[in-house]
């Protein structure tokens, strides 16, 4: 039995299920296939007027139709957060072909990350009260839908999962955080089942205005889909996107009794905190360099077992020369013999959904031996490293890294490898 950097007896953790929603396909099968195809899901923000910001572009949720899934008057009540938090759960409990029975219930968790939260819900309140009769037109529901673990209950009240659930936030990191804790939920035995996930919907008129204001922002406003360029020299900020990833994690023998289809193992996990500045990471990624290690020794896995990097990769001038640092620091040369690739380049930067979709996007190139592609990435940023330019490659990868820092100095990577009994 593996045993953890704490010295504790591990019980090994696998996914059995994904569920997605993105700015290039809702569903893991249309995500994964605009992936592959190098298809940026980045346009001309459509949520609201855009027109007087420095930028106006963004990875919207586009097509999202939830109301086969939610009811109607359920839908009224929840911030589009919570909706692509609920639709992202179900589906990924329909691929584990999960039955979330009576005995189960206190057995299974529910963690959902977020950054943001309830953005829509909060602000349309505090537009609300500006207006004359503004206490009218504030919905009883307000209080808990703007609450961050409102996904969590959302997701909770659905499925009938009665084990510990809640919230987590760090920044940028969220939704690597929540299957990172989830996998310590089942590893020390106190559920079975976890459904974890991040999910954010900050394309709101204050929320871009906020990033584009601080220049974080790109402002190739002619070029939407040409504008998020991971580790390329003439990147000028990263695209703000929106949507949500979920997965469940399994206690091995349980999922293998059940005959679930198991997809990956979540083999490690590292985390670490720059404590260096609220939105910089830190110059030599010392945070980021802690987490890829810790990850790496909870998996039990030396660096050159590793056979793929999902960068965070976010299209910020500082994070991918940190970034680039930390892998090379950590991986040696051996860095330079496997691909690194950043999926935002596509979807955006999905704030605190960003970790468990691009853990999906991971699981789904050890599955099928494809590396989806860093789009963009004309002239690279360490032209010694492959980071998978303009198209996807093939390659076979039995252990990977999905990497996730955040604001504040958030760090969090999830080792994980293809599944041996």
């Amino acid at each position: 039995m593996p045993t953890s950097i704490s010295g504790i007896p591990d019980r090994r953790v696998v996914v059995t299920g994904c569920g997605v929603v993105s700015p290039v396909g809702s569903g893991v099968q249309d995500f994964w296939s605009a992936l592959v195809a190098g298809r940026s899901g980045v346009r001309t923000i459509t949520r609201f007027d855009a027109s007087g910001l420095p930028t106006r572009i963004a990875g919207e949720v586009q097509g999202f139709e939830p109301s086969g899934q939610i009811a109607r008057r359920d839908l009224r009540r929840m911030d589009p957060f919570a909706q692509y938090a609920l639709v992202a759960a179900l589906e990924a409990v329909e691929d584990a072909k999960l039955e979330i029975t009576g005995e189960l219930a206190p057995r299974t968790g529910v963690l959902i990350g977020s950054a943001y939260g309830a953005s829509t819900v909060q602000q349309s309140v505090t537009l609300a009260m500006q207006q004359e009769d503004g206490i009218r037109r504030v919905s009883p529901f307000a209080s808990s839908a703007t609450a961050l673990d409102s996904a969590a209950g959302e997701v909770v009240l659905r499925l009938g999962a009665m084990g510990p659930s809640g919230a987590v936030t760090t920044a940028c990191a969220s939704g690597t955080t929540s299957v990172g804790d989830a996998l310590r939920w089942i590893r020390h035995g106190y559920c079975d089942v976890v459904i974890a996930g991040g999910s954010d919907e900050s394309i709101t008129a204050a929320d871009v205005a906020s990033a584009s204001v601080a220049r974080a922002l790109s402002r190739r406003n002619d070029a939407p889909e040409r504008a998020s360029r991971p580790f390329d020299r003439a990147r000028d900020g990263f695209v703000i996107g929106a949507g949500a990833g979920a997965v469940v994690l399994e206690e091995a023998g349980r999922a293998l009794e059940r005959g679930a289809p198991i997809l990956a193992e979540v083999a490690g996990y590292g985390t670490a905190t720059d404590a260096h500045h609220l939105t910089a990471p830190h110059p030599e990624g010392l945070g980021a360099r802690r987490s890829i290690r810790a990850a790496l020794l909870d998996a039990g896995a030396e660096p050159d077992e590793v056979g793929y990097v999902n960068a965070h990769g976010t299209s910020t001038p500082m994070n991918d020369r940190v970034e680039t640092g930390a892998i090379r620091a950590e991986l040696g040369r051996h860095a330079e013999r496997i691909p690194i690739s950043s999926i935002k380049s596509m979807t955006g930067h999905m704030i605190g959904a960003a970790g468990t979709v691009e853990l999906i996007a991971t699981i789904l190139a050890i599955r099928s031996g494809q590396v989806p592609p860093t789009i963009n990435c004309d002239d690279p940023e360490d032209p010694g490293l492959n980071y998978v330019p303009h198209h996807a490659q093939q390659h076979s990868i039995d252990l990977a890294l999905s990497n996730s820092f955040g604001f504040a100095g958030h760090n969090a990577v999830l080792a994980v490898r293809a599944w041996r009994p």
